[in-house]
């Protein structure tokens, strides 16, 4: 080990004297922390997680240990993905029974029931068949129009009618023994809101945390300022901003339709299914932002608008004084419909 830097006495005497005479305290309050950064994979995606630590905050790595857990947890209950997760064993059943399900699963089934009602039926979280059917769910096919017939069959085994939760149990049912469940569309919102838990009881005040594009946050920067969030320009052939937000204790999600999607014969199928029809939508609306109280509940929202399209996704927005911005694509140009207090959070990145 290096010798000590012997530092004279009288030095040290004297930055004493000077810090008592000139008015600088030592008892001062320290500078905020810098922000610290997590990252990682979850959900076929990444996330991250920017926070500013208190003294009791754990370290970085035994932090992400628990956020790694949480997130496995989460993906291992409700991914489509991995066969064994409790979701996948649930659709695989052949039954109309009551079966246990957990705390995890029954409160998102129960948001997502809650926001197809709400939607009209526009979120719906038994449309799973349809999108394995045109080639976007975990069974990958070639692209290809399906069948009219295939389509028909599919919507059959589709609607929230088909799904029930218990009210004097743990337990859901179907009432069509070959449901299909996605919660695709809300799922990685409600990873969002643990990870943001976690960091609650933690004792952080102050956080970002972003799953695939799915963002809540609290409390301010490092300069006290609000987070800054970026929106993207809706092209599949560039990544660049279209609109920066301020925002602090709110959750943001996005839902767009111009990277996921295959063309035939010049025509654009997008990812996203419009229960309703059986078929991709065709509404002009590529992308569409939401905020809300939780990650979960703007995730569910966005993909809703998505296919409630601008005109009927404008007047339930409004129904429910819920910030959107809606951005329209018309023979290459980009129109944009916001509703309710959605503009405040620009104009406050702007002064």
């Amino acid at each position: 080990m290096p010798p000590a830097i012997a530092r004279p006495r009288a030095l040290v005497a004297l930055i004493v004297l000077l810090a008592a005479g000139t008015g600088f305290s030592l008892l001062r309050s320290e500078p905020p922390p810098a922000e610290l950064h997590m990252s990682g994979h979850t959900m076929g995606t990444t996330y991250n997680v920017k926070y500013r630590p208190t003294p009791n905050t754990p370290t970085v790595k035994n932090l992400q240990i628990e956020v790694d857990t949480l997130l496995a947890e989460i993906n291992h209950t409700m991914s489509t993905y991995d066969p064994e997760s409790e979701l996948s064993r649930f659709n695989r059943l052949q039954t109309t029974e009551w079966v246990p399900a957990s705390a995890s699963l029954r409160d998102v089934l129960k948001a997502a029931i809650e926001i197809g009602a709400q939607s009209d039926g526009a979120f719906d979280i038994t449309v799973g068949p349809l999108v394995n059917l045109w080639g976007f769910g975990p069974d990958v096919h070639p692209d290809r129009i399906p069948p009219e017939s295939d389509i028909a069959a599919a919507r059959a085994r589709s609607g929230l009618d088909k799904i029930a939760l218990s009210d004097s149990q743990p337990a859901i049912r179907k009432h069509r023994s070959d449901v299909f469940l996605d919660l695709s569309g809300i799922a990685k919102g409600y990873g969002v809101d643990r990870v943001a838990e976690l960091m609650t009881a933690h004792g952080i005040e102050h956080y970002m945390v972003e799953i695939g594009g799915e963002i809540r946050v609290r409390g301010l920067k490092e300069q006290d300022t609000p987070w800054r969030i970026a929106i993207e320009k809706p092209l599949s052939s560039e990544r660049s901003v279209h609109t920066m937000l301020a925002l602090s204790d709110i959750a943001l999600a996005t839902s767009g339709n111009y990277r996921n999607f295959f063309e035939i014969a010049g025509r654009r199928y997008s990812h996203t299914i419009d229960p309703n029809t059986g078929w991709p939508i065709d509404n002009h609306l590529v992308s569409v932002t939401v905020l809300a109280e939780t990650s979960m509940r703007a995730d569910g929202w966005a993909t809703a608008f998505q296919v409630l399209g601008p005109e009927r996704g404008m007047a339930i927005a409004e129904q429910l004084n819920l910030p959107v911005l809606f951005v329209i694509e018309r023979d290459g140009q980009f129109e944009e419909r916001v509703c309710c207090a959605f503009q405040q959070y620009r104009k406050q990145e702007l002064s």
